[in-house]
């Protein structure tokens, strides 16, 4: 009868057959559908795929195909109203602001000097793709994981950090920012201060606040945070954690000099309060020792040390570690199996797989003298194409320089027009728990291709600095 009908023509006549039938009736089965319209099953497939996709029909699998709900009279036109949401919701907001970009995504060829990973071609690709396959062969790789992870993974983790650390001091985590959540809810409740450095990981910041914290910032300089004004913020505040990353800090890069480390852990212990210790540049040196954490000095339970696989390896290995010792261990324990159970068993087989290769140490070797290289080459391009700028203190690790601005220069104002000329930095005000002691920018020396990019990306923000309007400085 209609021999060599289009599906999009099917579509039209049975639209015309749902305008006789009412809502919840079925249509006549596919079979039916082919005899009565002579096509063959697929153009009846994609008709009522189109017809599903918009609305007009519901497919159940193995029932049939039936009439959708219409809209009321008017209720197509009108638009929904969630305002109720917002009493039912009172006011527990988590503010993600520090966790996007204010300015939006990057446009097309904008070189990357703010992002927190490592680029493709320093991540070790090969290797983890080995690894998952490997994982992705253990008979029980799709079984359910401990809730504190694998054994044979705590142990690695145990074994890197030192200092008597036990397998059982470990729980896995999806990486060091759901570490940082079930820490800061598992350590301090609701209202609570927490000291953190002054800069600081603004991630770290979004977590405490989400957990209903309350940052209250303890200034740092070139050998870390002050002992001398954080006992004096315990003492005022009666603060019982602090949040610190004593080794290659972000943003500033700055290392807790080994009398500082010990100055901190008494006073800590004084103030009856628990360190939080963001290890997350453990494996991002750049060639150089790199100090014992904190955690491997502490016998009291004093330290709950968070670390991390994702920075040195690639975005998507999302392991990560929490190692302390006492109820402080089971209390965070218990929030992990409330929150997810456990990590995905096959990413935690790959995590072990590469941690347990030879690669792995070749690629943490290969990485420092990569960032070395990049951190050295930004630093002197920068020095030519900022004049009046003035890096803090060229760093020994970690993935970023951090840069004092000329004064009278906004930062947010600067990091803008350098997204306008294709070069993406961080504004440095973002990094401060309150008010920010001068302008600062936070530039990436990992996440751009390679040397050229960097050099470009310095001459493209010198011409930011330089097109500035004064207007628009402060």
């Amino acid at each position: 009868m209609y021999d060599g009908s289009t599906s999009v023509e099917l579509a039209d006549r049975l639209r015309a057959l749902l305008a006789r039938l009412s809502p919840g009736d079925r249509l006549p089965s596919s079979r039916e559908l082919v005899k009565e319209y002579r096509v063959g099953p697929a153009t009846v497939a994609r008709a009522i795929a189109a017809l599903a996709a918009e609305g007009a029909v519901v497919t159940r699998p193995g029932s049939g195909t039936f009439v959708a709900q219409r809209p009321r009279n008017g209720e197509a036109e009108r638009e929904a109203d969630t305002d109720w949401q917002t009493v039912a919701l009172t006011d527990r907001a988590v503010d993600t602001h520090l966790l996007t970009d204010p300015l939006g995504p990057s446009p097309a060829g904008t070189i990357d000097m703010d992002g927190g990973y490592v680029h493709r071609s320093l991540q070790p690709g090969r290797a983890l793709s080995a690894a998952l396959a490997r994982a992705a062969r253990h008979p029980d790789a799709w079984d359910r994981a401990p809730a504190s992870g694998l054994t044979a993974l705590r142990t690695v983790f145990a074994r890197i950090v030192g200092g008597g650390v036990a397998p059982e001091d470990v729980l896995v985590t999806a990486g060091g920012q759901s570490a940082l959540s079930i820490a800061f809810r598992a350590i301090a409740g609701p209202g609570s201060p927490v000291l953190v450095e002054s800069p600081t990981y603004p991630l770290a910041l979004a977590a405490a606040r989400a957990a209903g914290l309350r940052p209250v910032p303890v200034p740092i300089d070139g050998d870390g945070l002050r002992p001398d004004m954080l006992a004096d913020a315990f003492a005022m505040t009666g603060a019982r954690l602090l949040y610190c990353q004593p080794t290659f800090q972000n943003p500033t890069g700055a290392v807790l000099s080994p009398e500082r480390r010990r100055q901190v852990l008494d006073v800590a212990r004084a103030s009856g309060a628990f360190v939080l210790e963001d290890d997350f540049a453990r494996h991002l040196g750049h060639g150089g020792t790199v100090p014992r954490p904190l955690v491997a000095d502490d016998r009291d339970g004093t330290v709950v040390h968070v670390t991390s696989l994702t920075k040195p390896a690639a975005p998507s290995l999302r392991i990560g570690a929490l190692i302390a010792r006492g109820p402080v261990m089971e209390r965070m324990r218990a929030v992990r199996l409330v929150d997810d159970f456990f990590v995905a068993r096959p990413l935690q087989e790959a995590a072990l797989e590469m941690l347990s290769s030879p690669s792995w140490d070749r690629h943490v070797r290969f990485l420092g003298a990569a960032l070395r290289e990049r951190c050295a080459g930004l630093a002197a391009a920068l020095a030519r194409e900022l004049p009046g700028a003035a890096l803090v203190r060229p760093p020994a690790g970690g993935l970023h320089l951090w840069v004092r601005l000329p004064s009278g220069v906004d930062d947010t104002v600067l990091a803008g027009a350098a997204r306008r000329h294709g070069v993406a930095v961080s504004p440095g005000g973002r990094y401060f728990a309150a008010e920010p002691s001068a302008a600062f920018l936070r530039v990436g020396f990992a996440a751009a291709a390679d040397h050229a990019e960097l050099t470009e990306g310095a001459r493209r923000l010198g011409t930011a600095l330089a097109d500035l309007d004064p207007k628009e400085q402060r």
